[in-house]
């Protein structure tokens, strides 16, 4: 079992900057990609990022330029560097994680909202 926990949302104005954290303790070894979501309500949850154990990173057209995505495997975590924030942003971020036996694991969701 792996349990993920966020933090780092909160509200922004447009044009601005978050750092969204993706933590599972005491699973170093046994996850293998990682990945943020975000959903806004009566939507399907979108993929943001991954980055995978050996660093190869993927971005929705929407982050690519904006958003960055890193991984700090020795910790066991993951982080999303947004900047330029836009409303359409505003969502419910979710950090994925894969074990190494295909598993996937939701954290709890933990909402932006860019507003002026």
């Amino acid at each position: 079992q792996v349990q993920l926990v966020e933090s780092g949302g909160g509200k922004v104005q447009p044009g601005g900057s978050l750092r969204l954290s993706c933590a599972a303790p005491g699973s170093a070894k046994t996850i293998n990609h990682m990945g943020w979501y975000r959903q806004t309500p009566g939507k399907q949850r979108d993929p943001v990022a991954s980055i995978s154990r050996d660093g190869s990173i993927e971005y929705a057209a929407s982050a690519k330029g904006r958003f960055t995505v890193s991984r700090d495997s020795a910790e066991n975590k993951m982080y999303l560097q947004m900047n330029n924030l836009k409303p359409d942003d505003t969502a419910v971020y979710f950090c994925r994680a894969a074990d190494i036996f295909g598993i996937g694991y939701w954290g709890q969701g933990t909402q932006v909202t860019v507003s002026s």
